[in-house]
């Protein structure tokens, strides 16, 4: 059988993920590894003979699947989140990844580890995958050639040993400080709702006007005065049916639908007039809604003012759905590739509308494979350019930091006129989750005879003693600091932790724990800046550790 799988290295590659993936879910009170169970299962296979692992290009390729998709999905997200309170966010979270490489230098000096280990070590208690092949690639270019296999094989070490503190630590962390400070999530969600800070399920009322300093006034003067976050849709003046939009002049007496959170139609509501039990939404004699699909390239990357959808179609957005999140659609909204959007518009124009958004399922099963690949191979080359630090070191972003900074910022443009950079959120979630696979099969296929052979030359204990110290240290003083100093709620704390550690399972955990979607904005907030921060401090950690 190790003979097979080393003649036959996709064999191989398939083998790895068909054990370790189904492995990564299972529980262990209450706890999973997730994908990374596909690194251990590779390390495990590997240590059997040392020609059984898998060609380098499979993981490098693997990681520059995961890292281009990571980034074009967050690019839009990543640059937003400097805005405001983002910043905040953002600095604090970069600093506390800075301060987690410091006890890392401190664990190197006190239990005398070899550098390379504590690079690995440093990548696998933040539990970030990209951050461990970048240190590869700088390794692979920096460590002399006779010794090189070797070398290559520590920094896994180091991660693989710290990888499971790195999600258990995080986890016990949050658990002790939430009940030693008494946290109470319920008490913190219904705060945050009512200063705007969240938003729950969409709903369409319908809003009888009645208050007098409302009538005579446009949508858009009261939008401006309000900045209110709803969409406005049907009109009803006495047995006529139309679509509000922002030039409508309301009258005492109208009828209109309104969408939006709850707590925003509320306001809406109290400033308009009263909600009415009738349902202008069941209506569809007039105007039709319809669910559809944005596949049409042309429109995507553009703002939603620019579609003109009132001029050609007399429609209107109401709601837009990207990935699990549903958007309340603006005029400065732009569409993606991938996008559902709710449209309401006279029944007569549905299928134009159909044919002008797209509407094609299977194309969001497809990839432009030319941008793609134009956005691959920059990324690439801007990995190649070599980057001067203090003490006459050199480093390179490399294959998982170049791809990801091209990446962030072609999905901030989305679009550059005909090239669309963006593509559609399956097919995104597909391409990240293979390349992950791949690179996790790889490297641990690679690294798993070294591992065998150099766990207890490489001190595993300390390796997993100092691990611990990183996580634990790091995830107790980000909470205190967080939550004691910079008064921020604990609910979105726990998910900009989760995000520090770019760690879906501890996303889980907080929301089990807050039971309401609060950590997602947390989590969103900062990880694009804790995935580009630990990519550069790990690379930067080899370079200044190695061989000291």
């Amino acid at each position: 059988m190790i003979d097979l799988l080393i003649k036959n290295p996709l064999l191989l590659l398939f083998v790895v993920a068909a054990i370790g993936y189904p492995l990564g879910h299972l529980k262990i009170a209450g706890q999973s590894l997730g994908v990374a169970a596909v690194l251990f299962v590779g390390l495990f296979i590997g240590a059997q003979h040392p020609d059984l692992k898998l060609p380098e290009v499979v993981y490098q390729l693997g990681v520059v699947l995961f890292v281009y998709t990571v980034g074009l999905s967050s690019g839009p997200g990543f640059f937003a989140s400097f805005r405001r309170k983002g910043l905040r966010d953002n600095l604090f979270v970069a600093g506390m990844l800075l301060f987690a490489a410091g006890i890392a230098i401190a664990a190197f000096g006190l239990f005398r580890l070899p550098g390379e280990v504590v690079a690995g070590m440093y990548a696998g208690s933040l539990t970030n995958t990209p951050a461990l092949a970048s240190i590869l690639e700088y390794l692979k270019d920096a460590a002399p050639v006779a010794v090189r296999e070797q070398i290559l094989a520590q920094p896994v070490i180091g991660y693989s040993i710290a990888y499971p503190v790195g999600v258990i630590g995080v986890i016990v962390a949050i658990s002790l400080t939430q009940r030693i400070w008494k946290i109470d999530y319920p008490a913190e969600a219904k705060r945050l709702r009512e200063l705007g800070a969240t938003r729950q399920q969409f709903v369409n009322q319908t809003i009888r006007v009645t208050q007098a300093d409302a009538t005579g006034l446009s949508i858009a003067d009261l939008n401006q005065t309000y900045h209110w976050n709803v969409v406005f849709g049907r009109l009803k003046r006495g047995a006529d049916m139309s679509l509000a939009n922002n030039t409508t002049l309301l009258s005492a007496g109208d009828l209109i639908s309104v969408v939006g959170a709850p707590e925003d139609v509320e306001q809406v509501a109290a400033r308009l007039g009263e909600p009415s039990e009738e349902r202008l939404d069941f209506d569809r004699s007039q105007l039709d809604y319809r669910r559809i699909f944005v596949s049409n390239a042309n429109i995507v990357g553009r703002h939603v003012t620019d579609l003109h959808l009132q001029q050609q179609f007399g429609a209107v957005l109401t709601r837009i759905r990207r990935g699990d999140i549903e958007l309340v659609p603006h005029d400065n909204t732009v569409l993606e590739l991938g996008d559902r959007v709710r449209v309401v518009a006279p029944r007569n124009q549905m299928e134009a509308l159909s044919r002008y958004f797209g509407d094609s399922y299977r194309s969001l099963s497809e990839i432009d494979v030319m941008t793609f690949s134009i956005g691959i191979a920059l990324g690439l080359l801007l990995g190649q350019i070599p980057i001067p630090i203090p003490g006459g070191v050199t480093f390179r972003l490399g294959f998982a930091g170049g791809p990801l900074v091209v990446a962030l910022i072609l999905g901030a443009f989305e679009r550059s006129g005909p090239l669309v950079w963006n593509m559609p959120f399956s097919a995104n979630l597909t391409l990240r989750q293979v390349g992950l696979i791949m690179f996790l099969a790889g490297v641990g296929t690679r690294s798993g005879y070294a591992f065998a052979t150099t766990f207890m030359q490489s001190g595993g204990a300390l390796v997993f003693a100092a691990g611990a110290l990183v996580t634990c240290i790091t995830a107790l003083t980000t909470l205190w600091i967080g939550h004691k100093l910079m008064k921020i709620p604990m609910s979105l704390l726990i998910g900009m932790l989760a995000g520090l550690q770019t760690q879906p399972a501890v996303l889980a955990y907080a929301l089990e724990q807050t039971e309401n979607d609060l950590p997602n904005i947390g989590y969103a907030t900062v990880y694009p800046i804790a995935m580009v921060t630990k990519i550069l401090l790990a690379q930067l950690l080899a370079a200044l550790l190695l061989s000291r």
